[in-house]
């Protein structure tokens, strides 16, 4: 379907972004957008470390999981 994005088609994209946001509104666009992609790959380096917690605990025998919660 979509084979790759030329040079005019991006020109188009950003034309029409202007249009739509204006040129003073576009740097508060912009750190948004950069905020979001910050809060998502936070939120997606937790889940791994999530995960490789429980996987962690999961090899663990049962003896020495009971010790770590006591721990807590």
């Amino acid at each position: 379907m979509f084979k790759s994005i030329g040079v005019p088609e991006l020109i188009l994209i950003i034309f029409i972004i202007l249009l739509v946001f204006g040129v003073g509104k576009l740097p508060q666009v912009g750190a948004q957008f950069g905020k979001a992609i910050r809060s998502f790959k936070k939120a997606q380096s937790d889940d791994s470390e999530d995960e490789k917690t429980d996987i962690k605990t999961e090899k663990m025998p049962a003896a020495k999981v009971s010790e770590s919660v006591e721990k807590k």
